[in-house]
């Protein structure tokens, strides 16, 4: 289960798994927005308060995943339908579930459009093969790829005709050079 991506089943099938997905994304966000707050902003003192503050990002934000996962897959089941409009309900419940947490209710209609438009888009996205941010190919992965050679163009050993010896005598030479230049110009 902890492997499990959200769409490696059809939509309106295996709830469960995909409330658990997007509940685990969104404990680690609880987590790093938790953490800057702790650290940066509110400075709890005791283990309790720290709880508390990490409890307060966490627990809403894993329950507005859960409530997007379910209302959207709930929703599909329903209508029969596979489509955006599945996406934009469960966002805007995910938005009005944003709006008790903050204890607004002038944000309640803005968190709802625009938690449902995001999902949207999102659902816009995957059906049409759009990736938000695509995977980084990075030159070394790991130990063993640093012996490869990530050179665009292959050496040529025909073009190799000069030894160490000769770059050693040609950087010799034009230091005598300038040496000698020197002497010249402080005559």
């Amino acid at each position: 289960m902890l492997f499990y991506k959200y769409y490696d089943t059809p939509e309106g099938q295996d709830i469960y798994k995909k409330a658990f997905v997007t509940s685990k994304y969104a404990a680690l966000t609880g987590l790093g927005i938790g953490t800057y707050d702790v650290l940066m902003y509110s400075h709890p003192k005791g283990l309790f308060n720290t709880a508390y503050r990490f409890g307060y990002f966490i627990v809403p934000m894993v329950g507005m995943a859960t409530t997007f996962a379910v209302t959207a897959n709930a929703i599909q089941n329903y209508r029969g339908k596979n489509d955006e409009l599945n996406y934009f309900l469960g966002g805007a419940a995910s938005g009005a579930l944003f709006a008790v947490w903050q204890r607004s209710g002038l944000i309640a209609l803005p968190a709802a459009v625009v938690l449902g438009v995001a999902a949207a888009i999102k659902k816009q996205a995957y059906d049409n093969n759009f990736t938000f941010f695509p995977q980084i190919k990075y030159a070394t992965k790991s130990a063993v790829n640093v012996k490869s050679d990530w050179s665009l163009v292959k050496d040529v050993e025909e073009l190799k005709t000069w030894t160490t010896a000769d770059i050693r005598m040609s950087s010799f030479i034009g230091a005598r050079a300038i040496q000698s230049q020197d002497r010249h110009c402080a005559l």
